[in-house]
């Protein structure tokens, strides 16, 4: 099924800038989303998450399974090389991790600061995403696509370096012991 008429009414999300207000909130969406689609495709769409399931299983949507399982690669390799790094016990990596999403992996853990990673992968989510999105820009799967991209772009855009030097700031000190 085709859903021209949602679509149209979705508007565009600029990935880049971070100061202008998005037009559209995940919540905004999922509610006029609700409007057009059947109950199962609701239902997927009020469980969407930028955190896949330790477990693979089938959400109906090839574009959100592909997607989770690439999610659960990277968090895979990313455990995996912070735990290597910290020498703890190394979780170990599930079949099918490839070797592209563990060197995103190990790039993003070796950057010298938390916020550069968290935007590094920030972007190589939105171009899987772009990569992954269906040929037909009408399908559910479209759909769910433009719904995990503006939780993405919700969520990078929470991150504010003054609050976040502060709350580093304090919980240093609250580990040394230097306040309560």
């Amino acid at each position: 099924m085709d859903y021209y008429y949602l679509v149209s009414q979705l508007p565009n999300i600029s990935v880049t800038e971070s100061k202008t207000a998005l037009p559209l909130t995940s919540e905004a969406f999922i509610e006029l989303c609700s409007r057009f689609l059947s109950e199962d495709e609701k239902l997927v769409l009020r469980n969407l998450s930028l955190v896949p399931p330790k477990e693979a299983s089938s959400t109906g949507s090839a574009f959100l399974d592909t997607w989770y399982e690439k999610e659960r690669y990277l968090r895979f390799a990313l455990a995996q090389i912070r735990a290597q790094k910290m020498k703890k016990d190394a979780v170990s990596l599930p079949a099918g991790s490839t070797a592209d999403i563990i060197q995103i992996a190990r790039t993003a853990v070796g950057m010298d600061s938390p916020l550069s990673a968290e935007q590094f992968l920030y972007e190589y989510r939105i171009k899987l995403i772009d990569d992954l999105r269906p040929i037909n820009g009408f399908s559910i799967d479209a759909i769910y696509a433009y719904g995990i991209k503006l939780m993405l772009v919700e969520r990078m855009r929470k991150f504010d370096t003054e609050n976040g030097k502060t709350s580093y700031h304090k919980i240093y000190d609250t580990i040394l012991g230097e306040t309560i």
